[in-house]
């Protein structure tokens, strides 16, 4: 409950506050899954490591520890574990093993790995694959990746908008189009982005360039703060992450109102100086958006965490728990 919180701390206190006889596998493997969340990769497998060995790890333990390595970059780690592991593999071990080499950007491993399994690619392991091309630009595999997808019927947004990015990044325009094209003959409606964060037992919603909020316009005069405020810490905006065929100032002011920014933006206007800001994001942050979160942190002394599609970050002092791996 706590590391779910973003309470790491707590989590560990209560873990290590029971003896040692007395753990369980379900309490390691809860430990061991906090800390791979919230970024502490090396920590969790350690911790696995050093499991009694009255305690047999199943296939949750493996899942947990396996995700820790693919959040840290332990490529090798991850291998080592997913090649000795004491019970046969599914395709969750497998996609976990498949994103932690798509991530570290060994991509044709990862396919490879795809490829050979002793079952077929289901659609979360293409749609891992597809991700992985669009972080590292490769139109190929991206392409394979959509086809395959196409083929087991799927039809959600993500899919076309990794594709869509994909081509925007090579500044391809015509496919950005025609993968639109394609959604909208679908009839698929791109989810849009947005953030949660709760002041005082209440919660508050922001989505992108939000003005509904009752305190829009103290939130945007907050937010102008910030970009005075980081841009003296040497703060420039990462346009590369908006994939639109624009120009460069509309690019700028599109990354200013994410959701997040906002939700953090209000929670520093909405709560004591020093409070710690919990922020829950429904898609993956952004590059611009983790830049900022970092920079916030230091300029106005306050501990952030942002809880997005994947895994926890932890803001403090400019610095961020992924250590900018995510």
């Amino acid at each position: 409950m706590y590391s779910k919180c973003g309470s790491l701390s707590r989590a560990l206190e209560v873990f290590y506050s029971i003896k040692l006889e007395d753990r369980t596998l379900v309490s390691y493997n809860a430990t061991i899954q906090a800390l791979s969340m919230h970024g502490h990769g090396a920590d969790a497998l350690r911790l696995f490591d050093e499991m009694p060995t009255w305690i047999e790890p199943d296939e949750v333990t493996y899942i947990a520890v396996l995700c820790g390595c693919n959040h840290a970059g332990l490529v090798d780690d991850g291998r080592r574990v997913f090649n000795a592991m004491r019970v046969p593999p599914n395709v969750k071990h497998y996609g976990t093993i498949v994103d932690l080499l798509g991530r570290a950007g060994r991509l044709a491993e990862a396919c490879d790995t795809v490829m050979s399994m002793p079952f077929p690619a289901d659609i979360v392991l293409w749609q891992t694959l597809l991700g992985a091309a669009k972080m590292h630009g490769d139109v190929e595999l991206a392409e394979l990746a959509a086809t395959k997808l196409a083929e087991l019927g799927s039809n959600v947004d993500g899919d076309y908008v990794l594709l869509s990015n994909v081509y925007a990044s090579k500044s391809r325009w015509a496919d950005v189009d025609q993968v639109r094209d394609t959604m909208r003959s679908n009839d698929v409606r791109k989810v849009p982005g947005f953030s949660y964060t709760e002041i005082d037992g209440i919660m508050h919603k922001f989505i992108n360039g939000d003005k509904e909020h009752p305190r829009w316009q103290e939130i945007y005069r907050a937010l102008d703060d910030i970009r005075s405020r980081i841009s003296e810490l040497g703060y420039v905006p990462e346009t590369d992450n908006v994939l639109h065929d624009i120009g460069e100032e509309e690019k700028q002011y599109a990354l200013c109102y994410h959701s997040e920014k906002l939700a953090i933006a209000f929670g520093l206007i909405a709560t004591p100086p020093g409070e710690t800001l919990r922020v829950i994001k429904n898609l993956r942050i952004c590059g611009d958006c983790h830049v900022v979160a970092k920079l916030i942190s230091k300029a106005y002394g306050r501990v952030i965490i942002i809880r997005d599609r994947a895994r926890f970050h932890q803001f403090e002092d400019g610095q961020c728990s992924c250590r900018d791996y995510w």
